[in-house]
């Protein structure tokens, strides 16, 4: 079940004590060089990489997607083939992932994170190929769900059925016990913490584990797959967007999928906006959705979207100590 019981989850050989430091209090500095993200944060004891994985879209099936295919037939055309972003040669999503992969082995990348559409749709055959990839990587890996891994299109149930359903019987490995609508990882010192807002709603439950994060002060990066929404922003940017309800919802028909609620968001998606963007040690947002790398600024917050790894794309973050000269000079 996606209980709130289960908590939060720590990788004990990942800890590192850093103390209660109020970072967002601290002058920490962003540098942007293509899809390179530099942090540069006071008080950090060691440097910290992540490689940031959004939207691959992996379609393989078998056999056993047969009784499903009413429900699979348009994304598992979707993707077969993409051009990748950097080359603009042909490849297609397996390909680009087991290349992404590469690349975070070969950086010596601390962990990996994928924030959903890691699947066009909840193939066993898709998630036991892409199971045995990212076991064998022998590196630290945070996934949070999208809203395409667990929708099987045209099938009956709520969204929110629908995501506990698929989650339960096809992806709740990846998760590796920790609970799928929210938990956080430390990886020497940053506070990475995952929410599952695949169908653009925050739950109550998973906004008091965010203001938990926040008490807790350590530096902190928040993992999602839907963005944020910044102004000026479309529908895509959906969570906490004021144009979200069903008059403005185009592609339910498409999807088919139940439509966005009449009367718009929840008060607690709306609460939930404000306090990620209040929030003081949050150093980024990391989402992907829209296929496009953006980046906005929100009360001095940043919020990163990704190139989809269907077509290669990925962010590397660094996370690197501030020396005591820098943090003189930005403290000025």
């Amino acid at each position: 079940m996606l209980s709130a019981g289960i908590g939060m989850g720590l990788s004990g050989s990942l800890k590192a004590a850093t103390g209660n430091v109020n970072y967002k209090k601290q002058p920490f500095t962003v540098a942007v060089n293509d899809f390179k993200i530099d942090f540069h944060v006071p008080h950090l004891k060691q440097a910290v990489k992540i490689l940031h994985i959004t939207d691959t879209h992996l379609w393989r099936d078998d056999k056993r997607g047969k009784p499903y295919r009413q429900f699979s037939g348009r994304m598992a055309g979707a993707y077969n083939e993409t051009k990748h972003f950097l080359t603009g040669e042909a490849t297609h999503p397996e390909e680009a992932f087991e290349q992404t992969l590469k690349i975070a082995r070969e950086s010596n990348a601390d962990a990996i994170t994928l924030t959903g559409d890691l699947f066009s749709f909840p193939s066993e055959a898709a998630i036991e190929w892409t199971m045995e990839r990212l076991d064998s990587l022998d590196m630290p890996y945070f996934y949070s769900s999208g809203n395409h891994d667990w929708h099987y299109e045209g099938m009956e149930g709520s969204l929110h059925q629908l995501r506990e359903t698929w989650i339960n019987r096809r992806l709740l490995p990846l998760y590796k016990g920790n609970n799928p609508l929210m938990y956080a990882e430390e990886v020497n010192g940053i506070n990475m913490v995952n929410i599952d807002n695949s169908y653009y709603e925050i739950l109550p439950e998973q906004l008091t584990f965010f203001q938990e994060q926040v008490r807790r002060g350590l530096p902190m990066a928040l993992m999602m797959h839907i963005p944020l929404y910044a102004p000026g922003r479309s529908l895509g940017y959906g969570c906490g967007h004021p144009d979200f309800k069903a008059e403005n919802d185009k592609n339910y028909q498409l999807e088919r999928r139940q439509r966005w609620p009449e009367k718009g968001h929840t008060q607690t998606t709306m609460d939930f906006h404000r306090e990620v963007f209040n929030a003081e040690n949050l150093l980024g947002v990391f989402a992907g959705h829209v296929h496009r790398q953006t980046v906005d600024w929100v009360k001095g917050t940043p919020q990163f979207l990704t190139e989809p790894n269907a077509a290669g794309g990925y962010l590397e973050v660094n996370f690197l100590p501030m020396d005591h000269t820098d943090l003189n000079q930005v403290s000025r």
